[in-house]
């Protein structure tokens, strides 16, 4: 009887001891995976904290324009550049109306950060919307008034100052120049408007400035300046703030059989426009580069901010003159524009 105790006893013990084996291997692995659970939550070069991925939304205008265009595939392209950690989704959007429901859709979607290209007026309210709820908003290209705002956007002041100094340096402190304005782009066009004349006024006080209305189109840009040619019987410089309406311009010029044009301008950064730069020994063609690869900037300044990282509330890009001289430098074949 006491050996069938003691064997009793032996067993007990022995099964306690492999309850407890397994208990400590049990307690080893919950603690590595505790650690390993931290190491994954410690955000990595463009992690959340959290491990989520950040949620940004695009906002830009249907496509209506190359450099449009531009803008939309450059900011898409940074996205998934960095698609492991950010979810986004790009909105286009032909008015005011349809941009502002837009943004409904994203704060349901959970948009942490939105980009926005608001092309059209009225926009001030839905992007205060999005700022009042706690979503920081990265304004690129056209200023809106609206606090809180961060702007992301080329030196366009700059561009009509260049541009002026650029036309002085081509035909000298006289003479008549064709001033194409667009209205419609808003601050685009009123701040290259005004680098152009203030510089204008400063080197070159007689010139002979006449102003037209167009639109960043280039059929746009060859029906207007045919009207303008047909108007006017000498026009030494054009100074036009896009490259499209500026290819416009050049076909305009080249249909009337006219001579007198010796400086088109330009802005954005239109390839076609580049190439056209070299074959024409006549006129002095010309773009104050303006990239919509400038859109990149916009995105990655909306991930620092999810990051909690300090950022300026304006980053303005400088302007780079491009001509005959130097157009080779600023031709690339994966560009869309």
């Amino acid at each position: 009887m006491k050996k069938l105790i003691a064997l009793v006893l032996a067993l007990v013990m022995l099964c306690t001891c492999f309850a407890a084996c397994g208990d400590s291997s049990s307690s080893s692995t919950a603690s590595t995976a505790g650690t390993s659970s931290a190491a994954a939550d410690e955000p990595s070069s463009e992690a959340t904290a959290s491990g989520e991925k950040m949620k940004i939304g695009i906002l830009a205008p249907a496509v209506t324009h190359g450099w449009v265009a531009g803008v939309a595939y450059f900011a898409e392209a940074r996205c998934k550049e960095l698609s492991d950690t950010v979810e986004y989704r790009l909105l286009t959007s032909n008015n005011a109306e349809e941009m502002t429901n837009q943004i409904d859709e994203l704060k349901t979607w959970g948009a942490q950060a939105v980009v926005a290209f608001p092309q059209w007026e009225g926009m001030e309210d839905p992007i205060k919307g999005l700022i009042d709820d706690g979503i920081p908003v990265v304004n690129f290209d056209i200023v809106i008034d609206v606090d809180g705002v961060y702007h992301v956007a080329g030196d366009n002041e700059d561009m009509g100052t260049q541009s002026a100094q650029y036309i002085v340096d081509k035909i000298g402190e006289t003479g008549t120049v064709a001033v194409l304005e667009v209205p419609s782009s808003g601050s685009v066009s009123e701040l290259r408007k005004k680098g152009f004349e203030e510089k204008m006024a400063e080197i070159a006080p007689d010139m002979n400035l006449i102003y037209y209305n167009t639109q960043f189109t280039r059929e746009d840009g060859l029906k207007d300046f045919a009207d303008v040619l047909a108007a006017n019987d000498t026009i030494d410089a054009v100074f036009s703030m896009d490259d499209e309406t500026s290819i416009g311009v050049l076909q305009a010029i080249s249909e009337a059989k006219r001579t007198d044009v010796k400086v088109v301008t330009g802005g954005g950064g239109c390839q076609e426009y580049f190439n056209m730069m070299p074959e024409n020994e006549d006129i002095w063609i010309q773009s104050a580069l303006y990239s919509p690869d400038m859109v990149m900037q916009a995105v990655d300044m909306a991930v620092s901010l999810l990051k909690g990282e300090s950022v300026e509330k304006e980053l303005i890009i400088p302007t780079t003159i491009v001509d005959r001289a130097n157009c080779s430098e600023h031709l690339d074949e994966k560009s869309p524009y």
